[in-house]
């Protein structure tokens, strides 16, 4: 195997070599959620990718891999959130009258707008009110609403994101006032800010049970969605808020290295002193350490007010806490820890004093992970030698929609909950992160779906077949048992050789891949590349050698699709072939799973018997046999996988059905029309219903019993059906318009050709045979006028000729 190389954010540029500290071992801390909301599709993106490559070290790579994973309990957003709950809360338990509430509500609109939309004051001597909210609207941030930008220079961003959900919280307050909808539930998003800036300082924090109910509660819903999502659980899981001793020790030690100072309460990491002493600050993102907006949002919305900081990058190790905010005791006061010490202590107290991977969002590097390094590597630091705390940091690409970052601030976001309840599919999701550079942004698209759900649709047909094939060539009675039982014979290895050293490259180039940083988006080609192959394959397939090799292909996409994660009940090895049964096929009942498909067999058996078939000794026997016994016996053996379990009955219903077809060209016509009537209703409607496709093959060959989902089975039918009724539809309209031109051809023939002319009032003499020979005003026909008359008058003597000999009399 080539060595492993990775993007390293520490390292700018290409993949360098990973060398783990301990060989065959990885040590990983990863930077959990803030949990004060529902996760959305960007939290997706960044567990998911970071899944894959801790699945593809573990699974593929054969590492022993310790995953530590941190909740975020307690920081600025929680407390926020949490405090500003609990006073609209209280003010909801107030007797307001329809006045007063009306007077609170437009006192937060107001504020609401000074704070976040200034535009809309202007101008300053007309007050903002619900009536010229929306002229005021458009006029202000109009462009911004139709899709442009702040300013002319510049594209849409995070900045038109935010204006535009201030602008959607200002429109909710605004119908909520006008009466059409509860007041407090419209208006909450205004009522919260300016309620906390009202009350914030009365709320008792003593008690933190308003901040650890909303946390728990918020972690069990993460946990939740990566359970959904196919995302391993962390081998340790860290809180703030069970580390709060350790922190204050922790940075303690900071202090007495003279790396930290305290100041009015709070403790600040002193930049200039640890860069004196030779160390390097902002590593990760060096040209972002004067960024005053990402340092300011990496203290925290809480943190502006707190003061005596000697240098402006300077950053907050302790927080004194101010009131309504909680707190611990600390030899600095009462305060609660910042952001960035969290995760230096947590990873050090599991992990050590160095790790291998630290991993994050990518707008996790600056100030957060380039604060996490610099405090670490002070508290470790001896002597004046710079201390290597993380030796490489992966730093996932974000998920943007409409050119903005998908997040919660922003309020731009689809949750994790609601993407899988309607969109998305745990597989289907994956899928678009893996066709996607795990370290590059991922945009939502309509085309990044289709690839995707192509992708999907390739590799479940392709195991679709290969599975149909295996239970057909080796004869038994289910997938698991057709597994492995063909054999390649060397001396008819031939056939099978092109497809064998195809898969054999196709090993040798997805290790190539997952050696080059785990380059997903590469593996999914090559994966694509062997199906095809091997697709090809399947269409020729004359011996068990080439079904032998058909199969061994389908084993190896099976193995690397469950280490990719694409199989939420797979396990390592990753034995076995195609996706794995659901997991609600655990704890099926046999009997009510087989209930349609059983139904299905007995109608079928039932209207065979009430034809007149011609005798036949197989089609009787068919009739006669009976797939319960079969049945029972996976039953009681513990098969709970309900396709299985529906084999008996389908393979029988196979069977009458292939022998009807069969018979039927011996029969009598009504006979046979009666049996394909049949023989196309079981195929296209009692098992499309039921998710099942009967593909039938030449050469007697019988059927394949394919299990595919029903609503692509229906879409097919009825997508079918439109197109033969299309069909029909020109059809008819081509008859009726060949009949029409028919009739108008004939009704034009009956004219004898002496009459024709007659009735052109531009002459006014005619000849024997009604050839005109005066004009109107009794002057001669001239003769290049008569010519082109004489060949119109042959034409309609040839066609009235015609109309004689059709349909008979006269032309009187």
């Amino acid at each position: 195997m080539d060595s492993i190389k990775v993007h390293n954010s520490l390292k700018p540029g290409g993949p360098v070599p990973f060398v783990p500290i301990e060989k065959g071992k990885v040590s990983w801390y990863a930077c959990g959620p803030t949990v004060y909301d529902q996760s959305h599709l960007g939290h997706a993106r960044n567990y998911v990718s970071t899944d894959i490559i801790r699945r593809i070290l573990a699974h593929y790579f054969g590492f022993d891999v310790k995953f530590v994973m941190n909740f975020t309990d307690i920081d600025d957003k929680i407390i926020i959130k949490a405090r500003r709950q609990r006073l609209l809360d209280l003010e909801k338990k107030k007797n307001h009258t329809d006045a007063e509430l009306k007077e609170l509500v437009l006192a937060a609109f107001q504020a609401y707008a000074k704070s976040n939309l200034p535009a809309l004051l202007e101008p300053a001597d007309q007050p903002l009110t619900p009536e010229n909210y929306n002229a005021r609207r458009d006029v202000a941030y109009g462009n911004v609403l139709a899709g442009g930008a702040l300013s002319p220079e510049s594209k849409p961003g995070d900045a038109e994101a935010k204006v535009k959900m201030h602008i959607s919280n200002m429109t909710s307050a605004v119908i909520a006032l006008s009466g059409n909808s509860q007041v407090f539930k419209g208006a909450e998003e205004i009522l919260l800010p300016y309620l906390d800036s009202l009350y914030k300082e009365t709320i008792d924090t003593s008690d933190q049970s308003m901040f650890t109910d909303l946390t728990r509660f918020m972690e069990g819903e993460f946990t939740d969605d990566m359970d959904a999502l196919n995302v391993l659980r962390p081998d340790v899981v860290t809180r703030v808020t069970e580390y709060v001793p350790q922190i204050a020790t922790f940075v303690e030690k900071i202090v007495e290295k003279g790396f930290a100072y305290e100041a009015e309460g709070s403790v600040y990491f002193d930049i200039a002193a640890f860069e004196k002493a030779g160390n390097t600050y902002a590593r990760l993102r060096p040209d972002s350490r004067n960024d005053k907006a990402l340092q300011e949002e990496g203290e925290g919305s809480l943190s502006k007010a707190l003061g005596g900081k000697r240098g402006a990058g300077d950053f907050a190790l302790w927080k004194s806490s101010k009131p309504g905010e909680p707190y611990w005791p600390s030899k600095w006061g009462n305060g609660r820890p910042g952001w960035h010490i969290e995760c230096s202590v947590m990873a050090s107290d599991v992990l050590g004093s160095r790790m291998d991977l630290h991993s994050g969002g990518i707008d996790l590097a600056f100030p957060h992970h380039d604060n996490e390094l610099a405090q670490s590597e002070a508290f470790y630091c001896e002597h004046g030698h710079e201390h290597t705390w993380v030796n490489y940091f992966l730093h996932m690409g974000h998920l943007s929609i409409s050119g903005s970052k998908m997040s919660k601030s922003l309020k731009n976001f689809q949750t994790i909950k609601d993407a899988l309840a309607s969109t998305y599919t745990a597989r289907s999701m994956r899928i678009v992160f893996l066709l996607g550079r795990w370290n590059d942004g991922v945009e939502i698209s309509p085309d990044m779906r289709s690839q995707a759900d192509s992708w999907e649709s390739a590799v479940n047909n392709f195991f679709i077949n290969t599975k149909s094939l295996l239970v057909e060539a080796a004869g038994t009675k289910n997938v698991d048992s057709a597994i492995g039982k063909l054999s390649l014979d060397p001396e008819k290895k031939k056939p099978t050789e092109g497809l064998l050293t195809d898969l054999e490259q196709a090993e040798k180039d997805l290790e190539t891949a997952l050696v080059n940083s785990f380059d997903t988006p590469q593996a999914m080609r090559i994966i694509m590349d062997i199906i095809r192959k091997a697709n090809v394959q399947i269409t020729t397939i004359k011996s068990d050698e080439d079904l032998s090799a058909v199969e061994a292909v389908a084993r190896w996409v099976t193995r690397i699709v469950g280490i990719l994660g694409l199989d939420a009940n797979a396990t390592p090895p990753y034995n076995g072939l195609g996706w794995a049964p659901s997991a609600a096929a655990v704890n099926v009942d046999p009997h009510v799973a087989v209930q349609p498909y059983e139904a299905v067999y007995k109608s079928v058996v039932s209207e065979s018997k009430a034809l007149q078939l011609p005798s036949s000794d197989a089609i009787e026997s068919l009739l006669a046999a009976s797939p319960a016994v079969e049945f029972e016996s996976l039953a009681n053996s513990g098969v709970r996988d309900p396709e299985q379990l529906a084999l008996p009955f389908l393979r029988a219903v196979s069977r009458i059905r292939d022998e009807l077809r069969r018979i039927a060209p011996t029969s009598s016509p009504d006979i046979k029309k009666s049996i394909l009537a049949l023989s196309d209703r079981i195929r296209d409607v009692d098992l499309t219903n039921l998710g099942v496709y009967l593909d039938d093959r030449t050469d007697n060959q019988p059927s394949l019993i394919k299990f595919i989902p029903a609503a692509e089975l229906i879409a097919a039918r009825e997508e079918k059906a439109a197109k033969e009724a299309e069909k029909a539809r020109a059809k008819e309209e081509a008859k009726i318009a060949r009949e029409k031109a028919e009739e108008e051809k004939w009704a034009k023939a009956k004219l004898a050709p002496e009459d024709m002319f007659k009735s052109d009032e531009r002459y006014s003499d005619f000849d024997a045979e009604g050839m005109p020979t005066k004009m109107k005003d009794g002057s001669e026909v001239p003769k290049s006028q008569l010519k082109k008359l004489k060949k119109e008058w042959d034409r309609q003597k040839k066609a009235h000729g015609e109309y004689l000999a059709k349909f008979g009399g006269s032309s009187a």
